[in-house]
């Protein structure tokens, strides 16, 4: 059994996943992962889309990449997609969720173009990445937390450190 707990920060690109894992992995001395750094280091591509200007990930040699570190527990996996990753990996599901205009003034500064922030936004309306995360996980490992100030960020921050505290309190004290 894992002596810490691993974590996934999803949500829609632009609402504050990078943000939130840095603040976290600095709060709680857990490993930032971030999938897209994972996939670019070590070649995890399938293909390019011209049209939207990105990658491809190849699910299976990504997992394949991080199985053995993610395993050991200790992660705050920072990525848009979460349902690919084993149950039995994951302890926490946090999608952020981020109001409309604030998004697309995110992702207007990333230089998005029309058509991916577009569908992005879409995602976001429908409720794509929560709906696979409730999917995907055990309802009760799943929360949904808002990301638009910097308040809430730091509360987020707050709520989930406090968690990972429980969490190792929970999962460790007949070791100790």
């Amino acid at each position: 059994m894992a002596k810490l707990p691993n974590i996934i920060i999803t949500g829609t690109p632009g609402t504050g996943k990078s943000t939130h894992c840095e603040l976290l992995a600095e709060a709680t001395n857990l490993k930032h992962l971030s999938i897209n750094q994972v996939a670019k280091d070590n070649d995890c591509f399938e293909s390019y889309d011209e049209e939207l200007k990105s990658w491809t990930v190849d699910e299976d040699k990504l997992l394949d990449t991080i199985e053995d570190d993610v395993k050991k527990g200790g992660y705050i996996i920072d990525w848009h997609v979460c349902d690919i990753f084993p149950k039995s990996w994951i302890d926490l599901v946090v999608v952020l969720r981020t109001d409309n205009k604030m998004l697309f003034d995110r992702l207007t500064a990333r230089s998005y173009s029309e058509k991916k922030i577009e569908e992005n936004i879409d995602a976001e309306i429908m409720q794509v990445i929560l709906d696979e995360a409730r999917d995907a996980y055990d309802e009760e490992i799943v929360i949904e937390l808002q990301s638009n100030e910097s308040e809430e960020i730091d509360s987020n921050v707050e709520r989930i450190t406090a968690w990972v505290e429980q969490w190792k309190k929970n999962n460790n004290e007949s070791e100790d």
